[in-house]
């Protein structure tokens, strides 16, 4: 017996539509018919975060590339080690969600005073700010070998990889999740 899917919000954004959507007690967030996410687990990217957060001192700045459900700030905004929370998203209605609907997910992280929001496309973010972060934690679509938008892949290259490490701090942690092994992205990162 399957659950009943019901459609919360739908609206039709520069990149086509996203719709957000019930089924039972969990959210689902689909792109263009494609799902993105959803709010049944989280332990990866809340693992991305916390492991990020060991090697870097207290107080420090910390970039989160994309918004997603929330987990990856709710962990952020757990801990006491970052004094700044800057996360990028493309996607107004994303954040809009965060405020509303989304908002347990991300344990209501938009209200922390540490946590700034940037609506931007990340990769045109990183070639334009001058700031630097002690740790940059990826949760853009789902990872380096499977872009949901082509334009993403630029993240990844080694292009993305020269704007991050531009971003980074002496020392600083760089850390990218994505649904599989990707080898070739290993490889670029070493």
């Amino acid at each position: 017996m399957s659950e009943a899917v019901s459609v919360v919000d739908r609206v039709v954004t520069e990149r086509g539509e996203l719709v957000l959507r019930r089924c039972a007690e969990h959210l689902e967030i689909i792109s263009n018919g494609v799902f993105l996410m959803d709010t049944r687990a989280g332990g990866s990217e809340r693992l991305l975060v916390r492991e990020s957060l060991k090697l870097v001192p207290p107080g420090a700045r910390l970039l989160i590339g994309g918004l997603g459900v929330g987990f990856s700030l709710a962990e952020a905004a757990a801990s006491q080690v970052p004094a700044e929370i800057v996360v990028v998203e493309i996607e107004p209605t994303l954040i809009d969600w965060h405020r509303d609907v989304l908002a347990p997910f991300s344990a209501h992280a938009l209200d922390d005073p540490r946590v700034r929001v940037v609506n931007d496309d990340i990769v045109r973010w990183l070639g334009t700010t001058d700031e630097v972060f002690d740790a940059i934690c990826l949760d853009v679509d789902n990872g380096p070998d499977w872009t949901v938008f082509q334009h993403n892949a630029a993240l990844y290259d080694d292009h993305g990889l020269a704007l991050l490490r531009e971003r980074l701090s002496g020392g600083g942690v760089l850390a990218a999740w994505s649904a599989s092994a990707s080898p070739a992205y290993a490889a670029r990162l070493a």
